[in-house]
């Protein structure tokens, strides 16, 4: 399973506003459940917060992986969020965070939800597509790079 095919392009923000790690979170939160108003808002923070806790989502070079399992849900639901100045998501690397992918698995989903995490790695480890994310001038050119990237994979 591709992230494009997971990821709805109505669920992209490219112009994140928060400035904290709870203000992305729950931004990110709220794009979720825009296009899948049957989640519970508050169960969604609150599963993402829970992660938080062990440690954090933030994987470095800009990046985070805010993630988490909900019961209920039938499917894995992902949120890209951009950041042109950056969140304090306490990453590994002590840099701020700018690109973001939100996903959400059922609660009794692991195959899928590790895969999705891996793919979402190593589409953001290269530098070339971080920078093409960054430089997209809307949700449209943002998911046309991961349409791109995933062509060639």
């Amino acid at each position: 399973m591709k992230i494009s095919e997971l990821l709805d392009p109505q669920a992209i923000v490219a112009d994140l506003q928060a400035k904290d790690k709870p203000g992305a979170l729950v931004e990110l939160a709220d794009s979720l459940i825009s296009c899948e108003p049957s989640l519970n808002r508050d169960d969604v923070i609150a599963v993402l917060q829970e992660r938080e806790k062990l440690g954090s989502t933030g994987i470095g070079d800009g990046v985070a992986i805010p993630h988490g399992k909900l019961s209920g849900i039938p499917e894995l639901k992902l949120v890209f969020g951009r950041s042109h100045s950056g969140v304090d998501f306490e990453s590994m690397d002590g840099q701020p965070a700018h690109l973001f992918f939100l996903l959400i698995a059922p609660e009794e989903s692991v195959g899928v939800h590790l895969k999705t995490l891996a793919r979402i790695s190593k589409l953001l480890k290269d530098a070339s597509v971080r920078k093409k994310l960054m430089d997209a001038p809307d949700q449209k050119a943002i998911y046309r790079v991961i349409l791109d990237d995933e062509g060639q994979a």
